[in-house]
């Protein structure tokens, strides 16, 4: 079995082909007598600015000759290896359909394949090579396609973000879904990093590659396939309309539609399926130099063997129990236009492969409580958010134009800047203070000078507020029973953000993973 040996310390200009070197030195052993020394986990550490580290946990392998000598070292670990058996090979003549093809409902197809199992996977949107050049149309000249955009489409939401892969969890199935990504062509570093990320052109082509691999595999899929009704029999789930006009047989229904998808809300509603108002955040996005950020966060200026900085902050006022935080923090990224519907303004944050855009951006968002919706029944919440989008699009002045502001101008400082911004289709000049709720507004002012004490530099003329951010998460709960199930519909099973049941790409897929795992062991016991 390997070993493990964690907390490596290394310099960044210390190249990675260096590391058995490293550890032999550590080790006191030559290095010849190493092998098979693979990097697990890769970190930053800077807290003491500017002198960075990073950090290193490593795998490896050592002569027999030394083992003993090892094996007294304490820094030096046993790596268990557990590898799961592979699921039980099925034969079933149940008709599974998945809505959606967003994280939860791929890797919900691709444990089905394991299984032997196929279904049908049904999508709103185009393929992600056709959904991409509606997307690049509507930031070009604000062209909407109210089917296929940064919300909808194969892919799903994340495919038009930084691609990030954290996870909270430290569930075994991290790692399954970080090596099914690897070998789809992601690259091979997200499976070791502390903060893996794939990035918007490469996830592009590993999407377009899992397709193909399901495909290979009997599964069938249907774009530019807009969920439209359900037919429900004795409580019972027998069949799916599409485009309103197709029926669609099924036993089984993974319904994985997104955190966007609010005619699918109001079609649950309508056909009775419980459903229960969830608290969410809204707020803005903030544009910072990547310099600066790196400058803040490093102490130094860029250097080559450094990745962008990147930051999380937030804030909490304990007598109003308002939260500002930062979220979906997309270092060398850019702010682009995440609008699914007519007449409303929504903002994203996306980063390549290499994030090399000279800017930073992250939401700055407000939680939003339940009270705040109060009496609207469980679709408050997301009428509240339609509200708001509105009024950013009023505010832009239409064409999906962002309303913004500079930061100093916002917070009512002197100094004010001008604006200066990457968001597509591009950015009005405006008071920040009419597009989101009063208590809102207040929370950030409070909570963005808290951050500026935290991080030096952050309160500055060179950074512009663009609004608004208000698809954080889904503001509706599909309710479902300790099996996956709704409580209400048997055969149909939630899935990940959509459904608030997840937050981000890695916990949408695992959830997508554990609803297949309980539909095969469902069938298996038949």
């Amino acid at each position: 079995m390997p070993y493990l040996y964690r907390n490596l310390i290394a310099s960044p200009q210390d190249p990675e082909t260096q590391l058995p070197d490293l550890l032999a030195a550590r080790l006191a052993v030559p290095a010849t007598s190493l092998h098979d020394v693979f990097i697990v986990r890769k970190g930053i550490d800077a807290r003491k600015k500017p002198q960075i580290k990073l950090v290193y946990t490593l795998s490896f392998n050592v002569d027999r000759s030394l083992r003993s000598r090892l094996e007294a070292n304490p820094a030096v670990e046993w790596q268990e290896e557990t590898h799961a058996p592979p699921p039980p090979r099925l034969v079933s003549s149940q008709r599974i359909v998945i809505v959606g093809s967003g994280p939860a409902g791929l890797f919900a197809a691709l444990r089905l394949a394991e299984y032997g199992l196929t279904a049908t996977i049904v999508e709103r949107g185009e393929p992600v090579e056709q959904r991409s050049r509606s997307v690049q149309q509507f930031w070009r000249d604000g062209t909407l396609n109210p089917e296929s955009n940064v919300q909808f489409g194969e892919g799903g939401a994340g495919t038009f973000s930084d691609g990030k892969l954290t996870c909270r969890t430290k569930d075994p199935l991290v790692h399954w879904v970080l090596d099914r990504l690897i070998s789809f062509g992601a690259q091979p570093e997200i499976g070791y990093l502390a903060k893996p990320h794939i990035g918007t052109d490469r996830l592009k082509s590993v999407i377009s590659t899992l397709r193909t691999h399901l495909i290979d595999r009997g599964f069938t899929v249907r774009f530019d396939t807009r969920l439209t009704d359900l037919t429900i029999t004795g409580g019972t789930l027998t069949a799916i309309t599409v485009n309103d006009s197709e029926e669609i047989p099924c036993d089984r229904l993974i319904l994985a539609t997104g955190h966007s998808a609010r005619d699918t809300f109001q079609l649950l509603e309508q056909r009775g399926v419980p459903l229960q108002a969830k608290p969410f955040a809204m707020g803005l996005r903030v544009e910072h130099p990547q310099e600066l950020v790196n400058l803040i966060q490093y102490g130094r200026q860029t250097a080559a063997c450094l990745p962008a900085a990147d930051y999380a902050v937030t804030w909490n006022n304990a007598s109003t129990g308002r939260s500002a935080y930062s979220f979906c923090m997309c270092p060398g990224g850019v702010v682009v236009g995440g609008a699914s519907e007519a007449g409303g303004v929504v903002t994203n944050g996306m980063s390549g492969q290499y994030r090399n855009s000279p800017f930073a951006n992250s939401a700055l968002v407000v939680n939003i409580r339940e009270t705040d919706f109060a009496g609207e029944g469980p679709l408050g919440g997301m009428r509240l958010q339609r509200i708001w989008e509105q009024r950013a699009f009023t505010a832009g002045g239409g064409a999906f134009k962002a309303p913004a502001q500079n930061l100093m101008a916002f917070l009512n400082m002197p100094g004010k800047g001008g604006l200066r911004s990457s968001y597509r289709p591009g950015i009005t000049d405006t008071d920040l203070a009419t597009v989101l709720p009063p208590y809102v507004i207040g929370a950030l002012r409070e909570g963005i000078v808290d951050f500026g004490r935290k991080m030096r530099g952050f309160i500055t003329a060179e950074a512009t507020l663009i609004g608004i951010e208000s698809r954080t998460s889904s503001p509706v709960r599909i309710l479902r029973g300790s099996g996956f199930e709704s409580v209400g519909v048997s055969g149909l099973y939630p899935a990940g953000e959509g459904a608030g049941y997840a937050g981000g790409i890695m916990s949408s897929a695992l959830d997508g993973i554990r609803i297949a795992d309980v539909i095969g062991k469902s069938l298996s016991d038949l």
